[in-house]
């Protein structure tokens, strides 16, 4: 089944993928619908949701979204696959299902990247938070090429739903399959890295949402990761990255498994440091808030 109402050709896609998007949906479409910058085309992409995800996003009124869904879990690597195949614009957008796109995210990450032909893919600094009065911090923020691929061992910080790059890029470097679950982006990152150039604006333009500390997941990121680093750095012959991406790993499950003790959970969150400027608490709280009354 698709919903395709759109006629002119966009500037940006936006892929959102989702299974079971749950209470965050709306807010997750509606960020990306109240975006400064018109000129996009937000592709919604099921991957065999079993609640209202679909009839969700169909009924946002807006002819700017393309819904795609054919009732099969194919995973998030594939879906990406996917949209990637199906987009129109010149420069595609990441976004997830449970986070929200300050209102000039596009527009911003537009201009850099026509003032910077150069870059090919592009990201912004989020912000993580559990509901609007529980601010968690600040994902990781290295701003060029070289500082996000200094320590590939450690992993290259550069928030997965704030991408946005060159359609022509994400083409030539496919997501992953048979998939690197919860390390899908990592492992593109890594791969592609030696032919692209990164870049990360200062901006807070996402909110990150962080539910409960899943460590089940987070062992699985962390092992899916590690063997895709390994693989990547033994081919490469990078004997130095290979011996320090497994020390890396193994220190990381350690603070892990104690992250996963009652009342230990902050010690997972401790790479988020630093306080988070009053004036992005305040956009995500305008933000949150026209979203609801929207509702």
């Amino acid at each position: 089944m698709e919903r395709d109402t759109g006629t002119d050709l966009p500037v940006v896609s936006v892929l959102l993928p989702v299974r079971n998007g749950g209470s965050g949906f709306i807010a997750a479409i509606r960020s990306i619908l109240d975006q400064t910058f018109v000129n996009f085309e937000l592709l919604v992409i099921d991957d065999g949701s079993f609640d209202d995800s679909v009839n969700v996003a169909m009924s946002m009124g807006d002819a700017r979204i393309r819904v795609f869904a054919d009732g099969v879990n194919r995973g998030l690597a594939a879906r990406l696959n996917q949209g990637i195949q199906l987009a129109r614009g010149a420069y595609i957008a990441r976004m997830d299902a449970d986070d929200v796109s300050f209102p000039d995210r596009l527009q911003l990450q537009f201009e850099y990247l026509s003032r910077h032909p150069d870059v090919d893919l592009l990201g912004t600094r989020a912000v993580v938070f559990r509901n609007v009065s529980d601010i968690v911090g600040l994902l990781p923020y290295r701003a060029t090429h070289a500082e996000i691929c200094a320590t590939p061992w450690r992993g290259l910080p550069l928030p997965h739903p704030s991408w946005m790059g060159k359609t022509s890029w994400f083409r030539k470097h496919r997501y992953r399959t048979p998939e690197v679950l919860r390390a899908e982006d990592q492992e593109l990152l890594l791969r592609a890295a030696p032919e692209s150039r990164y870049a990360c604006i200062e901006h807070v333009l996402l909110g990150y949402r962080q539910g409960v500390f899943p460590i089940r997941k987070v062992l699985l990121a962390r092992r899916q990761l590690l063997r895709a680093q390994t693989g990547l750095f033994y081919q490469r012959k990078q004997w130095g990255n290979l011996l320090l991406a497994t020390a890396a790993g193994l220190a990381k499950v350690a603070v892990d498994c104690l992250a996963a003790l009652p009342g230990c959970s902050q010690l997972f969150f401790t790479r988020m440091g630093g306080a988070v400027p009053a004036g992005v608490v305040e956009t995500l709280r305008q933000t949150l808030s026209s979203i609801d009354e929207q509702q």
